[in-house]
């Protein structure tokens, strides 16, 4: 299933756990979204589900991703779920964007700058 147009295809299984994520968010996602990608001009969208899987932070018009990665991240499953899921998402041709939950609280100049410059980058493609 390819995407087409801002139209990516889910699992409908998952829009009762999206909302959930959203209502309750993590400090990080928190900081991120109130304070840098809600008032940027491209549309974001929060805790969206996209095939079978549920990114963080989606942009439809740059087919860009967001993660913002906590512990259960950095544990052996942990990393072989994420390069699968990173694979199976690639493959649909969006990109994925990744930092950890102190990368945004400790660094959080740096990490929008970041963003922003993905953002541009996949303009470009």
């Amino acid at each position: 299933m390819a995407v087409r147009g801002s139209y990516f295809p889910y699992h409908h299984g998952l829009g009762s756990r999206s909302r959930v994520l959203r209502r309750d968010p993590t400090p990080a996602e928190r900081k991120l979204w109130f304070e840098f990608l809600r008032d940027l001009p491209l549309k974001i969208t929060r805790q969206k589900p996209l095939g079978r899987f549920i990114a963080d932070f989606y942009c439809a018009a740059r087919k860009l991703i967001v993660e913002i990665d906590g512990d259960s991240h950095f544990t052996a499953a942990g990393q072989q779920y994420d390069a699968a899921r990173t694979a199976a998402l690639n493959n649909k041709g969006l990109k994925i964007v990744r930092f950890t939950n102190e990368d945004v609280l400790q660094r959080f100049e740096a990490v929008c700058l970041e963003i922003a410059a993905a953002l541009d980058e996949a303009k470009k493609t």
